[in-house]
């Protein structure tokens, strides 16, 4: 499957930024020691770095992210699992950690688990071309297994043969090599290519466009407001009357739903769990296969537990369809010495009076 671009410290060191500048700073150069174990296989050492580390900043995600890829070259496949299971509870925003999983599932011979964590890394960053092309090595290596039952049930399926060899001549380089050690990407020009190759998280260099909700309903068609000497002429009363209420409908309804989603960020600033939770639909849809319950207990204790949060909209973007709507915008969350800017889309729903979210997706 294709190795991901090499982002192993620089990009979180993007994407995660400390409090201060100094900090930051020497934050980075940790970062860039560990990585420069890693690259020249020094897999020991950089983990006791690691480890040592973490000891002081337990929640540090990047150097969470190198101690599960370290774990993996170690052969420390179990450790790498709740290594990144736990950063995917940490940070469902960083859809890096699922591909991590697929990664370790895929060696395993566990494809559909590999399946289902790339679809929730694409679910969190529709645009992760990565993990779209290690979903479909994945799909592959599934096909190639129904096809093979399928022999097993009728040896006579004339049709299924070519299919497996498609699949072999088009795939083998890749779905042979699933139990490869991991290199870093900068460092395995010369390796052969695992399925799928972990990465980093995420990818700062390359420009991606904002995730996509599931449904995007289109902009509602507004006619326009008729001119003042239009308006006067009683040529066409009742055609200006109804685009006059379209439009003052439509202002109401972005009033409306803009109100909500900056109602839902200040609850989650001031830590107000009751105000938080209520701006989800009954329907919303928790990531992965977590209950409604399971959710909302995971994000009182995330939240409940900062010192203090701050989230600060920008960029804001909505656009109404009748009683669904879709927001866009730039998030800047802060908590304690944490600081995570993202590209973040909310659709909502008319349930009564009020909006209500049904799904977030988080982008970059």
């Amino acid at each position: 499957m294709k190795q991901a671009p090499n982002a192993l410290y620089k990009s979180l060191r993007l994407l995660v930024l400390a409090g201060a500048c100094v900090a930051a700073n020497a934050y980075a150069d940790d970062y860039a020691d560990v990585s420069q174990l890693v690259r020249t296989n020094k897999f020991n050492e950089a983990l006791t770095r690691v480890d040592n580390y973490l000891a002081s900043k337990p929640g540090d995600p990047q150097m969470r992210f190198f101690k599960g890829v370290i774990q993996r070259n170690l052969g420390k496949t179990a450790e790498a699992v709740t290594t990144f299971t736990q950063l995917t509870q940490d940070y469902p925003e960083l859809p890096e950690p699922y591909n991590n999983l697929a990664v370790l599932y895929a060696g395993q011979g566990q494809y559909d688990k590999a399946r289902q964590a790339l679809e929730m890394a694409i679910r969190t960053n529709p645009s992760y071309a990565t993990a779209h092309e290690n979903l479909g090595d994945v799909y592959a290596r599934l096909a190639s297994q129904a096809y093979n039952k399928a022999l097993q049930l009728d040896g006579n399926a004339a049709a299924v043969p070519p299919k497996l060899a498609l699949i072999g001549d088009v795939f083998k380089p890749n779905l042979n090599n699933s139990r490869n050690p991991v290199v870093v990407a900068a460092a395995a020009s010369t390796a052969a290519k695992p399925a799928p190759e972990p990465v980093a998280a995420p990818v700062a260099n390359k420009p991606v466009a904002p995730a996509t909700p599931a449904v995007t309903p289109a902009a509602p068609a507004v006619a326009t407001p008729a001119s003042p000497a239009t308006t006067a002429a009683a040529s066409a009363p009742a055609t200006n009357n109804a685009a006059t209420t379209t439009v003052a409908v439509n202002a109401d309804s972005h009033k409306a739903v803009e109100a909500a989603v900056l109602a839902w960020a200040k609850a989650w600033s001031n830590k107000n769990m009751d105000g938080y939770l209520k701006a989800y639909s009954p329907d919303f849809a928790p990531p992965g296969q977590q209950s409604r319950a399971s959710w909302q207990k995971e994000r009182r204790d995330r939240i409940v537990g900062k010192k203090s949060i701050s989230v600060t909209l920008s960029d804001l973007n909505i656009r109404v369809n009748g009683e669904q709507a879709v927001a866009n915008f730039r998030q800047a969350y802060k908590a304690d010495s944490l600081s995570i800017a993202s590209q973040k889309a909310l659709n909502l729903k008319k349930v009564g009076s009020a909006w209500l979210i049904t799904r977030e997706s988080t982008g970059r």
